[in-house]
């Protein structure tokens, strides 16, 4: 696993990458920025936390907007439903929570919330 170098709002992160990941990983990055500098610029919210829940969710329901992805032809049904993801095979529980920890260490870290 690669490891990349990120900034968001200002902010730099280190964020572990699969290999051949970096470009999708980077765009996911360059969206979430945009959405939470929006918030910020807005000036309704200067809590880092709040502005981060916020662009979640406002993330979150574009995705749930979209039309799901058709499976493949080649895919059986069983196989389909597994993987049926907008956004492509669904990581695993344990990397997920290994993000979870990584965000709440940085917001610890952090000391700008207010």
């Amino acid at each position: 696993m690669k490891q990349i170098e990120v900034s968001i709002m200002g902010q730099s992160y280190r964020l572990g990458c699969p290999d051949g990941g970096e470009e999708r990983l980077r765009e996911a990055v360059s969206q979430v920025d945009r959405e939470m500098c929006a918030i910020r610029d807005s000036g309704k919210l200067k809590a880092r936390e709040r502005i981060a829940v916020l662009a979640a969710l406002n993330l979150a329901y574009i995705l749930a907007e979209r039309p799901a992805a058709p499976a493949p032809k080649a895919a059986t049904q069983a196989e389909a439903s597994s993987d049926a993801s907008p956004l492509g095979p669904l990581p695993s529980p344990e990397y997920v929570d290994q993000l979870v920890s990584r965000i709440d260490q940085v917001l610890g870290q952090d000391g700008h919330l207010i």
